[in-house]
């Protein structure tokens, strides 16, 4: 290590020509948490987001400058719409002097529901995940909603003299996002697909209108994701999709699945 001008010289070790010119296609920090705001139903969330940060590697040069990705997030909460999250991508590959790049950020929002009948007030969390490729200067970003819903069995009903099994799921819509997309309909959507939606806090009258509800309305896997389907194919900002319902079921110790895409 040398000195010039009494000033120490680090070495950039990442810089430095690797001699197997093997190109790498991701590489980057995973799993760094920061803070982030997103905006939803108007609502602001103030939320603990999960990234994934990568570039592609040219085959001479050793080593990606990790310390640079932190530094992009900085120290202050990111706030996500898809106008920054195109920029955050774009940076991202610039900073790092890359062709490509990908993000991806996952977070927990809250929204605030009403029950039907008491009117009392809760809040329910859905599981909202960003993701975005910058390829050959070809911006691609997606969008991931999964929405806890109640379903009840068909089958179940049509053959049983009295009740049916009923179970808690999980619809995931993934589709391509824009600017004109409203992610809050992405959830409406699911919602108004299942047996019934469902609610943080329930007194008992509501409890029943629930119960009822989802009685009146059974739903296969297979139905609830048809049901999407068709509904998200009327979305003129919606292009690409692929939609998946999971029942946990009550009867059994495995679960009922579906999926449906549209490239």
């Amino acid at each position: 290590m040398n000195k010039i001008n009494d000033t120490l010289i680090i070495p950039d070790v990442q810089s430095d020509l690797d001699e197997r010119k093997i190109s790498i296609n991701k590489v980057g920090i995973k799993s760094i948490k920061h803070p982030v705001e997103f905006v939803l139903k108007e609502n602001i969330t103030n939320a603990i987001g999960t990234f994934e940060m990568y570039v592609n590697l040219p085959p001479t040069q050793k080593g990606t400058h990790m310390s640079r990705f932190v530094e992009i997030l900085g120290i202050s909460p990111v706030k996500l719409n898809f106008d920054t999250f195109k920029a955050l991508t774009f940076n991202t590959r610039d900073k790092l002097e890359a062709h490509d790049a990908f993000i991806s950020v996952a977070f927990d929002v809250f929204l605030k529901k009403t029950a039907p009948v008491s009117g009392v007030e809760s809040l329910l969390d859905y599981n909202i995940l960003l993701e975005s490729s910058l390829e050959n200067n070809i911006f691609s970003p997606y969008i991931t909603v999964q929405v806890p819903v109640k379903s009840l069995c068909p089958c179940s009903k049509g053959i049983s003299d009295y009740g049916a099994h009923n179970q808690r799921s999980i619809i995931t819509i993934k589709t391509n996002w824009s600017d004109d997309l409203n992610v809050g309909e992405l959830i409406d959507v699911a919602e108004s697909s299942s047996s019934c939606e469902i609610y943080g806090l329930l007194k008992r009258g509501d409890e029943k209108f629930v119960t009822e509800k989802a009685y009146d309305n059974p739903k296969f896997v297979e139905d609830t994701v048809r049901d999407i389907s068709l509904k998200l194919n009327k979305l003129s900002s919606v292009n690409t999709y692929l939609i998946s319902s999971e029942n946990f079921e009550s009867i059994h110790n495995h679960s009922a699945y579906a999926e449906i895409y549209k490239d």
